[in-house]
């Protein structure tokens, strides 16, 4: 099946196991966007435990779903801890950073609008 206005890289109909879209390297953050539209994305990251992301900020909301392991997650400088099969909203213009307590892996949909 053809979409032409399909923005994602996965074909359409199918089942996916998000985890295994993306894969862990040894002391690595790896990430696969795999939907980008003027909607907003769903990028996937795997984290080697230790492995961070400084603190920083977005312009939309963004939700963190955690698919493997655990991580804290700091927003407005309040840490939250997180595992998989739970979720975290990352609000709009508010500062946060994210840090792998074990090997992680998330997916991230930021929502533009």
């Amino acid at each position: 099946m053809s979409d032409k206005n399909n923005n994602s890289n996965l074909a359409p109909a199918t089942a996916y196991s998000l985890a295994k879209l993306v894969e862990y390297a040894p002391g690595s953050v790896v990430s696969r966007t795999i939907h980008k539209s003027k909607a907003g994305t769903i990028t996937l990251f795997a984290f080697a435990a230790g492995q961070e992301l400084s603190e920083h900020s977005a312009p939309y909301d963004a939700w963190l779903q955690v698919l493997d392991g655990a991580v804290k997650v700091i927003i407005g400088g309040e840490p939250v801890q997180a595992k998989d099969g739970e979720i975290v909203l990352l609000p709009a213009n508010v500062p946060h950073a994210v840090v792998a307590e074990t090997d992680f892996k998330m997916a991230l949909t930021m929502i533009r609008g």
